[in-house]
């Protein structure tokens, strides 16, 4: 049977909605899943029925992280925060954690995976990171930007067989101080951490980059969707 994967929803404070982009949903439909779009909810009670039904949860991006979750203040440059989401977010994760769920994070995945195992985030890369890599691109979004180097004997390098890699690049934050239960799979040339798992984990990955963006033209990003749903079948 087809796994089914519940993913975190999309959030418009304009326009008070909730919203999804096709990439996120299509490439799990494209690696033998059903793909199920979860309400913007912290209410445990619906988050614990829904998430018995699936088999692994995407945790997608979005606003910023509320710094409060690892201790620091919002400065000026940190950007809009969602704290329904962060609450939710926070609960599926223990919830991930608690049953060994499979779990994959893009781009804010990878932040609030860091942040929730007590690593830190920087707020703003513009003001706090020196570096001559565009992380923050301009659209389209399916074009790489920069490259990335694989840590050796990781479960990315094996399941890639590369060590340098071509990717997308569009945040303003990223990892800091890397939580201790996190093991970094891949860094950009400038030193960011940029690909996790938690080694305690049957499956728990999170890249900091935008493979929805880049799997219908890039094997790697098929590769890593396929990987996750394996581990949800």
């Amino acid at each position: 049977m087809k796994p089914i994967i519940g993913i975190v929803p999309l959030w418009d404070s304009n326009k008070k909605s909730y919203w999804m982009l096709p990439g996120y949903v299509e490439s799990i439909i494209d690696s033998e899943a059903i793909p199920v779009i979860l309400p913007m909810t912290d209410n445990t009670d619906i988050i614990d029925r829904l998430f018995n039904t699936c088999g692994g949860i995407l945790f997608t991006g979005g606003q910023d992280i509320s710094p409060s979750i690892y201790g620091e203040a919002a400065f000026s440059e940190c950007g809009e925060i969602c704290g329904e989401r962060d609450n939710m977010e926070k609960y599926l994760f223990e919830l991930v954690l608690k049953n060994d769920k499979p779990a994959l994070g893009i781009c804010r995945g990878i932040q609030i995976f860091n942040a929730l195992l007590g690593g830190t985030l920087y707020q703003d890369l513009n003001s706090q990171f020196l570096s001559n890599i565009n992380h923050h691109q301009l659209p389209p979004y399916n074009l790489t930007t920069h490259k990335v180097k694989l840590c050796n004997q990781t479960p990315l390098q094996a399941l890639l067989k590369k060590d340098v890699l071509e990717v997308n690049s569009y945040h303003h934050q990223a990892i800091r101080t890397l939580s201790e239960e996190l093991s970094p799979m891949a860094f950009s040339e400038d030193g960011l951490t940029e690909a996790v798992y938690m080694p305690s984990k049957r499956f728990v990955w999170a890249v900091q980059w935008h493979p929805e963006f880049l799997y219908k033209t890039d094997e790697n990003s098929r590769k890593i969707f396929r990987a996750f749903i394996n581990s949800a079948s």
